[in-house]
């Protein structure tokens, strides 16, 4: 074996992914503060709804979308940590309901420790789910840091017409999730030495897989609001929502798609700092009973996580149809409800 291959990514990095985001509280507090000036009327989406990306109209059929999204390494490979972190952040386009078109790389690495193999073999990564995505990676900006970071700046176009934001759910909404969750449970797992191959082969599946039906997803009049699950767990996005849409929500614990090994895991406490410090900023606006590790779950940071649907209770099925065309198993997960902005388990 070379000597690239025996360095753990993991160990450079105090948490992994999209854990390692400021928690909610935190972030909330931080932004209270900060001035919003001066807003051209051709800002569709800026910061005021918690959305995934913001949106410029640029005439009446093109609106751009532009994120960017960034983390440490989640798994040791440079490769899959590449395709990880790419995927995550092209997933904030097609939340938005738009189609990408190109990407810049953001790149952070620790020169003095790493080889340069290593971080080539990260960018590589990057790389092919851009080509994966049909987009070029056109630039970027690149320092040396004392954990790896790597990620992208994505843009996107979408009809100005077709954005889905946060704050558009309806009363009686049906809610349908995209991927199971758990990957932040598995990444606990995995840094602790104790993931099975099988339960990393369903990490890296779901962390590198593009969210495409956002773009078909957009087509549909009935799909009111639409977010990706990432490092809030499904409780901190979905109550994005809620806020954003002055609307309560009713989720079946039991009807949640989960990562089997990941269930495993929870239910024997392992579990990420970042979801305790998910539940302590938004804990108290969430209803649920019974055990802790259902806590844990809901608030579990997802790394390139599913889409979350908000749609008219008549076109579920044309929902489930356009994921189950490009080969995901989406599931009818709950309802939004009338009332205070708060997320109801049962």
């Amino acid at each position: 074996m070379n000597a690239p291959e025996k360095i753990r990514l993991t160990q450079f990095s105090h948490g992994g992914g999209c854990g390692c985001k400021i928690a909610p509280a935190v972030l909330s507090e931080i932004l209270s503060s900060t001035p919003i000036r001066g807003l051209p009327k051709e800002l569709l989406v800026g910061t005021e709804t918690a959305d995934d990306a913001a949106v410029y109209k640029l005439n009446d059929t093109q609106a751009l979308v532009a994120t960017t999204d960034f983390f440490t390494p989640i798994v040791d490979d440079p490769h899959d940590f590449g395709r990880i972190a790419a995927t995550n952040a092209i997933s904030d386009i097609y939340a938005m309901g738009g189609k990408p078109i190109m990407a810049l790389a953001i790149v952070g690495m620790p020169l003095d420790k790493l080889p340069v193999s290593v971080i080539q073999r990260i960018l590589e990564g990057g790389e092919s789910v851009c080509a994966a995505a049909g987009i070029p990676i056109a630039g970027g900006h690149s320092i040396d840091t004392l954990e790896p970071i790597y990620g992208l700046v994505a843009l996107g176009l979408v009809h100005p017409a077709k954005v889905k934001k946060n704050s558009s759910a309806k009363n009686g909404d049906v809610l349908i999730l995209g991927k199971p969750l758990g990957i932040g449970i598995l990444s606990a797992a995995l840094k602790k030495g104790n993931l099975s191959a099988a339960g990393y082969d369903a990490m890296l599946k779901w962390t590198t897989k593009l969210n495409t039906p956002g773009q078909g997803l957009a087509e549909l009049d009935g799909v009111h609001a639409l977010t990706d699950v990432t490092g809030f767990g499904l409780a901190g996005h979905l109550l994005e929502i809620c806020r954003g849409s002055k609307l309560g929500a009713e989720v079946k614990f039991d009807a949640l798609p989960v990562i089997p090994e990941a269930l495993e895991w929870v239910k024997q406490g392992v579990a990420t700092g970042a979801s305790d410090r998910n539940w302590k900023g938004y804990g108290h606006e969430v209803s649920i009973s019974g055990e802790e590790w259902k806590k844990k779950l809901i608030s579990d940071p997802q790394t390139s996580g599913g889409l979350l649907v908000s749609c008219s209770a008549g076109i579920e099925e044309q929902v489930l149809g356009e994921f189950k065309k490009q080969g995901f198993e989406a599931k009818v997960i709950g309802r939004m409800a009338a009332g205070a902005a708060r997320l109801t388990v049962t």
